[in-house]
């Protein structure tokens, strides 16, 4: 009987929530549809699409739509399908079988398995308190010859964003190849997407799924110097995005002012979310704990949060449990209060 390798005996799939008709509060999507301009610029490109032949293997006008919304150099630019596609690339690519890799724990789950499909050797590093130690991350990578540091920054699941200058330090202290996953960026100001091309160890990743609302398009970007981002291009298979997903990816992001009001609806939500939280903190105090939020989501610290996100579940309201904590995404007014009354709601039985 066909035996499977070790490798992949070890792994567990993803794992989303399984929920149905429940207030979806668990995957840091936006809660905002696509603008009825974006889906009939959509449809027109479906009836142009020319289905037979190969989409453009670099993207090269969604690239360059990209590169204006965020002001960098097209040429620095590598669109993948998701940011899940150019990690996987990434590991495939720049990690050698048997080398040490890095994450800064809790954080994105998908880069142990990336770097388990890629045969390396995982080193894992605590952080204290949900705060990253430079000194400590500098000095373990150092000491285990780390070839590849991975970390997102806002961090999922925790929220916390790490200032731009502990980013810098870090980056020029090690040796490995430093990739950050700057997915949730769009929602802090702690970037160091204009300055990439400064280190010759960096790659930048972003995405379409948080801020720009485009989950289901399956479109991240690297950003990283020409060697880095040539590297990328020759590793990456040669059509991995879509035609359709270009198309309607280009004009999101040449449609610049909805972008922005996008993200301002998002960020006044998580502010009404944070409040409400706030609240039922100070009137039942000690029961949980509210990180600093630099996302679109709330991340507590809090006494059985599995079964509080199992208990929420079976009241119709999906969240997240990751990395020990309880992460909340925020959502349309009337689906954040939905939670809140329910999480309170729970919090007053388990008493």
């Amino acid at each position: 009987m066909y035996q499977l390798n070790e490798k992949l005996s070890k792994l567990n799939a993803y794992q989303p929530v399984d929920a149905v008709n429940c207030v979806r509060l668990d995957a840091n999507e936006s809660f905002l549809p696509l603008p009825k301009e974006w889906v009939r610029a959509g449809q027109n490109a479906m009836e142009s699409l020319q289905g037979n032949r190969y989409p453009d293997p670099g993207a090269g006008a969604l690239c360059r739509a990209f590169a204006s919304y965020y002001e960098v150099e097209s040429e620095h630019v590598v669109a993948g399908n998701g940011s899940d596609e150019l990690i996987s690339v990434i590991f495939q690519g720049f990690l050698m079988k048997g080398e040490a890799f890095a994450t800064i724990e809790p954080d994105f789950s998908m880069y142990a398995q990336a770097g388990a499909l890629a045969e390396g050797r995982q080193i894992r590093i605590e952080k204290k308190d949900y705060q990253v130690d430079i000194e400590q991350v500098v000095s373990i990578c150092r000491r285990e010859q780390v070839k590849l540091l991975i970390f997102s920054n806002p961090c999922n699941p925790t929220s916390i964003v790490l200032d731009r200058e502990s980013v810098r330090r870090l980056v020029r202290s090690v040796e490995a190849l430093v990739v950050l996953d700057e997915a949730y960026m769009d929602f802090s100001q702690e970037s160091l997407l204009g300055e990439v091309c400064e280190y010759d160890n960096l790659i930048i990743l972003r995405t379409c799924s948080k801020a720009m609302g485009m989950a289901a398009l399956r479109l991240g970007f690297a950003v990283a110097n020409p060697m880095l981002a040539g590297a990328l291009r020759a590793a990456k298979s040669p059509y991995n995005v879509n035609a359709l997903s270009q198309a309607l990816g280009t004009v999101a992001m040449e449609d610049q002012g909805t972008l922005r009001s996008a993200k301002k609806q998002v960020l006044e939500s998580k502010a009404i979310l944070l409040s409400g939280l706030q609240r039922i903190s100070q009137e039942m105090p000690g029961r949980f704990t509210l990180l600093p939020s630099g996302t679109n989501f709330a991340a507590l610290v809090i006494d059985n949060a599995k079964l509080i996100q199992e208990n929420l579940l079976k009241r119709g309201v999906a969240v997240r449990y990751a990395g020990g904590l309880l992460r909340v995404s925020c959502g349309y007014p009337e689906e954040n209060q939905r939670f809140l009354q329910t999480f309170k709601t729970i919090l007053e039985e388990l008493a």
